[in-house]
């Protein structure tokens, strides 16, 4: 076939993952294209089949195909804030100061854009400015179907001083979660490394041993704040480092009490039935961050609707402000 390369791997890219070799050298190839590339067994190293992940030694030949233009779409026009979603977003507002606003955010709203989300919270940030030059900035994010406490930057200085707080793990934050099952022990860490699996759209973390090199680390404090029987249980969890989907998967996969709604990562025992909504019984209740301008900021959110129900459905107390991890901080 005409066009296909053969390239000879050189002595500085020995020990480089193949993806990551190949995206070097082809600015504008996307993972999901090198994957199916790899998959369909078009690029080649020395002949056989490879895995994304699969390191190069140096000497081994690879064989890419015409690779067409690689130059990257155009970019999409921001959408503009309509005076609709300016006055949805302004309402989810719990504090606002010269540096920071903190909202809480619904389930189900992301908050940033992809391929498939044209309605998300990075497109509404223009309804935030009020009297600010500029829009606040993302400085952290939860996922869509996770609600609560989220807290925003309105100017550069700030921004990079509450990236260094969460960098630092100067930021506390509480979640409040419906698990399927009653955690044992009560309390407790779970330390259990996690690696992502999946490509675009299709966004999954699966267990995995410390030694796996595509995994991280992912540490959670947990405790059980209140139980309703054996069936159902209120658990409050603290995460320590900030991994994809973490506390879902340390709840299914560590503890074997899926979050109520989960059904990715707690299959159809997430889903137990009744007066349960379907949805993901996760929230981020509380954050205890160091302020830009001094001293610290503590901000809580109330339950979305789906878990209010349920706290006054089992008598859990939905305004409790109890710190259950005080004692590691202290």
């Amino acid at each position: 076939m005409s066009n296909v390369e053969q390239v000879d791997i050189r002595a500085e890219d020995d020990g480089v993952r193949l993806d990551k070799w190949l995206k070097k050298r082809y600015p504008g190839l996307t993972q999901g294209r090198v994957e199916k590339l790899l998959r369909t067994g078009q690029v080649r190293v020395d002949g056989g089949r490879v895995k994304s992940n699969a390191r190069l030694e140096a000497g081994q030949m690879v064989r890419v195909p015409p690779l067409g233009d690689l130059s990257p779409p155009p970019a999409k026009p921001k959408p503009k804030t309509t005076p609709q979603d300016r006055a949805y977003v302004q309402e989810l507002v719990r504090h606002k100061d010269s540096s920071l606003i903190v909202i809480n955010k619904p389930a189900g709203l992301a908050v940033q854009g992809g391929s498939k989300t044209e309605r998300h919270l990075d497109g509404m940030l223009e309804g935030l400015k009020f009297d600010a030059p500029e829009r606040p900035k993302l400085v952290h994010r939860l996922d869509r179907d996770t609600s609560g406490v989220l807290v925003l930057a309105r100017n550069s200085k700030a921004a990079a001083y509450l990236g260094r707080a969460f960098k630092k793990k100067d930021a506390h934050k509480i979640y409040w979660a419906l698990t399927v099952g009653v955690p044992r022990p009560a309390r407790g860490t779970i330390r259990m490394p996690l690696a992502k699996l999946g490509g675009p759209g299709r966004e999954r973390v699966h267990a995995a041993e410390f030694e796996d090199e595509e995994a991280k680390n992912a540490t959670t404090h947990f405790a059980v704040v209140a139980q309703a029987g054996q069936r159902l249980a209120w658990v409050a969890f603290m995460p320590v480092t900030g991994r994809t989907h973490q506390i879902r998967a340390h709840a299914a996969y560590a503890l074997k009490t899926p979050i109520a709604g989960d059904g990715k990562y707690g299959g159809a025992e997430a889903h137990p039935g009744g007066e349960i909504e379907r949805k993901l019984h996760l929230h981020a209740r509380a954050l205890d961050i160091a302020h830009p301008e001094g001293g610290r900021l503590k901000c809580t959110a109330p339950l979305p609707e789906h878990m209010l129900k349920a706290w006054k459905l089992f008598g859990f107390d939905p305004n409790d402000d109890g710190d259950p991890f005080a004692e590691l901080l202290a």
